[in-house]
């Protein structure tokens, strides 16, 4: 399991996130519990479109290699 940073704070009535490592993902839901749910939602979707993405571009005889940073 891959860790992720979820930066949260509450906006008047709402509360607003942003997952820091992934352009894109962002949220916004009435409570703290809802948006936490949502933004793993929201990731995991935003990470599934990328690797989709990245297979189609690629099109055959390619290699998937895992690297860490």
């Amino acid at each position: 399991m891959t860790e992720y940073t979820a930066i949260v704070k509450q906006s008047g009535d709402d509360w607003i996130g942003w997952i820091e490592e992934v352009p894109g993902v962002n949220c916004q839901e009435d409570s703290r519990e809802e948006l936490l749910a949502t933004l793993r939602i929201t990731l995991a979707e935003a990470l599934e479109l990328n690797r989709a993405d990245a297979r189609s571009a690629a099109t055959e005889n390619f290699e998937e290699i895992r690297i860490a940073v």
